[in-house]
């Protein structure tokens, strides 16, 4: 497996954002390989260079596909205001920051294919695979994993990094205007972008993002006509752990890509 390269590039507002991408095995450089980009939750986490993810990233790397991550605004490690950044702007600077990474691999790198790019994530990266689905057509396929729809997930938890309360400066019922406009179902009526081939996955026993909200972006691509498939797991909650489970959720995700990217 080739490592990580890491390398920095301008996000939104001309802030540096740092990002990382992995060749496939038996890479050629006269080849063009698809792109997958990997949304990391959180939202206040990061992609790093080792850790418990990195089999993941092998896992998809070692099926043909470039895979780039960024860590966008709202990221830990880059200081304390870059991280505060994401609070009441999930899918502003944010968005900008992995687009912006987007166009600047494809610059970079002649061998990653930019016509065809698949998103995926899950919890916030979910919320950001589902951004990506409402604002943009640029992708020929998006993975959305536990992830949240109308943003109103954790909002009575007591304050935390993660909780909405703090993320969305107040609760549905007292800054209701914040979690409209960050919805990703608020948007999801733009028919001219809203037409990606999306693959909705979601855990029946996920108290952390409850399933639900997958359901409910689901039911906005079926009933506009979009290309979907759902799968939920009963006895799962926000990670798919059990071996089998977890073997059918991989063949699922790669088979998705698969379709439209090979």
């Amino acid at each position: 497996m080739n490592p990580p390269e890491t390398f920095w590039f301008d996000g939104a507002e001309g802030t540096k954002v740092q990002a990382m991408l992995i060749r496939p095995p038996k890479f050629d450089a006269m080849k063009k390989y698809p792109l997958l980009v990997l949304l990391h939750g959180g939202p206040q986490t990061m992609c790093r260079t080792r850790g418990a993810t990195g089999g993941t990233r092998k896992c998809f790397t070692g099926a043909g596909y470039v895979t780039l991550m960024i860590n966008r605004r709202g990221s830990t490690g880059y200081g304390q205001k870059f991280t505060d950044e994401i609070t009441n702007d999930w899918g502003g600077k944010a968005y900008t920051d992995v687009m912006n990474g987007v166009d600047y691999t494809i610059k970079k790198y002649p061998f990653a294919d930019g016509t065809r790019m698949a998103a995926a994530g899950g919890s916030y990266g979910g919320y950001m695979a589902d951004w990506i689905a409402t604002h943009t057509g640029r992708f020929k396929a998006i993975i959305s994993h536990c992830e949240w729809c109308t943003t109103r997930w954790r909002c009575t938890q007591p304050k935390s990094c993660g909780s909405k309360s703090t993320t969305m400066q107040g609760t549905p019922w007292t800054n209701p205007e914040s979690y409209k406009k960050w919805a990703p179902v608020t948007y999801a009526g733009e028919l001219a972008k809203f037409k990606t081939p999306t693959l909705v996955i979601a855990g029946e026993r996920d108290y952390r993002v409850p399933y639900t909200q997958s359901l409910e972006f689901f039911s906005a691509l079926q009933r506009q006509g979009v290309l979907q498939s759902w799968w939920s797991f009963p006895d799962e909650g926000h990670w798919v752990l059990k071996p089998q489970n977890a073997q059918f959720w991989y063949k699922t995700f790669l088979d998705w890509l698969a379709t439209y990217l090979k």
